[in-house]
């Protein structure tokens, strides 16, 4: 029946499948070991990465329960299930704790480190939703940190440069920061979007962004010659994958500054294809000096 194919669509959007693409943090650590064949790796991280995910929209279809008054006011995500009145909060409330316990449960069959880190990700998301990301700069910084996470959940015993930590710490910190400024354009028109938003303004945003992006490709460019880094991976030539991060970064940049676009980073890697085009690019030469 349509009515409820349209209900089951509202259910599977509440998830934010979508955004399940940056659980591929979690492949990070054996790629840049060059494991990514190694089966064994392969499987354990594809069960931690569907554990994230289904981690992740209990905690997305909790922020949306929490933020259903906020959200009726916002431009966009007033269309989304629970502000629109598809889904009742409180059912999305259980959707939410069968999701986060679900996840919980099959990490503790992965071992202590895994359901540690897990669990870790669950409560600082939870603390995020309830009062952390009301919070100006810490917000952010909480989003960057959930993305290292996920690089230690994948990194089990394979050896994992602090350079990988810190670069993911400062992309995710970069990316938060630009998406950011479209709340700030928003509140500037006028539209309610976030309690914090105060704490923003372009300017700092854009000094901020700057920052960020300045840093990323220093840390990279630092990653890509450093001896030890090198010396693990067996190739002097890593530095030659620098060329297509800047270009990577300068496109989101632009897209910040001249489209004013960066109100979802994922919805622009899905859709943008000079990004798409630089990151299959910069994988497609890391492979190849890797393997």
């Amino acid at each position: 029946m349509p009515q409820s194919d349209s209900l089951l669509k509202s259910w599977v959007r509440l998830g934010r499948p979508h955004q399940w693409i940056k659980n591929g943090f979690v492949f990070f650590p054996q790629f840049f070991a060059g494991q990514i064949l190694n089966p064994d790796l392969l499987v354990r991280n594809s069960a931690v990465f569907v554990l994230m995910c289904v981690a992740a929209s209990g905690v997305y279809v909790l922020n949306d329960a929490m933020d259903v008054t906020e959200d009726r006011e916002h431009p966009v995500k007033r269309y989304r299930p629970i502000a629109s009145g598809r889904i009742s909060a409180r059912n999305a409330f259980v959707a939410s704790a069968v999701l986060l316990l679900t996840a919980i449960v099959g990490a503790c069959g992965m071992g202590m480190a895994v359901a540690g880190l897990l669990s870790a990700y669950i409560a600082m998301n939870i603390a995020y939703t309830i009062r952390l990301k009301h919070i100006p700069i810490l917000d952010v910084v909480i989003i960057a940190v959930g993305f290292v996470l996920r690089i230690l959940m994948g990194a089990g015993s394979l050896y994992i440069s602090m350079w990988i930590v810190l670069l993911t710490f400062l992309l995710a910190l970069f990316l938060g920061f630009a998406k950011r400024r479209d709340d700030v354009i928003l509140a500037g028109k006028g539209a309610e979007v976030r309690r914090n938003i105060s704490g923003y303004n372009l300017a700092f945003i854009d000094a901020s962004t700057v920052m960020s992006a300045t840093i990323v490709v220093v840390s990279y460019v630092f990653y890509t010659i450093d001896q030890s880094g090198a010396g693990r991976i067996h190739s002097p030539h890593l530095y030659l994958t620098v060329v297509f991060v800047i270009m990577g970064i300068l496109r989101y940049l632009q897209l910040m500054l001249v489209a004013q676009a960066t109100g979802s980073p994922t919805m622009i890697l899905l859709k943008d294809r000079f990004l798409q085009l630089v990151g299959i690019a910069w994988l497609a030469s890391f492979l190849l000096i890797l393997y």
